[in-house]
């Protein structure tokens, strides 16, 4: 695996390096180690997934409070989708910067999301599926959220026309901290 920082610290695009045949290819996809070495979290406490039905639908942004925090490792499985994590971290160096990345089956990239950085994506296709591995299991109660069009971000979301967010995730208020 391959990885590459993005604007937010500690949060990176992987890239597969893939082994390559006439059968077709090899490659890992996660691995404890490669993760811990690259400065991520080599722990899985649960596997998610998402399907979103429309082109246009946005997911999150969310995060868990600690000592609840995620870390989440993501890769999309059928269609596409502009993963974003934004850090919401007020330690860090890179506070309130977000990073995007495009994800897709052929691409076989994957987004790794750190602890304290909300985490959201926009599905570029219809019928579009995300699977990630999570460090913590969700903790009712802890939840933190950012609103999508929150202009504290000026998150770039590819697709204009947003066809659907939650009830929840439509009501975050602006971010004031």
């Amino acid at each position: 695996m391959q990885f590459t920082e993005t604007d937010v610290a500690g949060c990176f695009v992987v890239d597969l390096q893939p082994f390559a045949d006439d059968r077709g290819f090899f490659a890992r996809a996660w691995c404890a180690d490669e993760m811990s070495a690259a400065g991520g979290a080599n722990h899985v406490a649960q596997v998610n997934m998402s399907r979103s039905v429309y082109a246009g639908t946005i997911r999150g942004l969310h995060w868990q409070t600690q000592p609840h925090g995620e870390s989440k490792f993501v890769r999309c499985i059928a269609g596409r989708v502009f993963d974003v994590c934004v850090d919401v971290r007020p330690q860090s160096l890179t506070y309130l910067q977000w990073a995007g990345v495009e994800l897709t089956p052929d691409n076989r990239k994957a987004f790794s999301v750190p602890a304290g950085c909300a985490h959201g994506y926009q599905a570029l296709d219809d019928n579009s599926e995300v699977l990630y591995l999570v460090s913590s299991p969700y903790a009712p109660g802890v939840e933190q959220g950012l609103r999508w069009d929150d202009p504290t971000f000026g998150i770039q979301w590819p697709l204009a026309g947003v066809v659907q967010v939650s009830d929840k995730d439509a009501a975050w208020p602006d971010w004031t901290r």
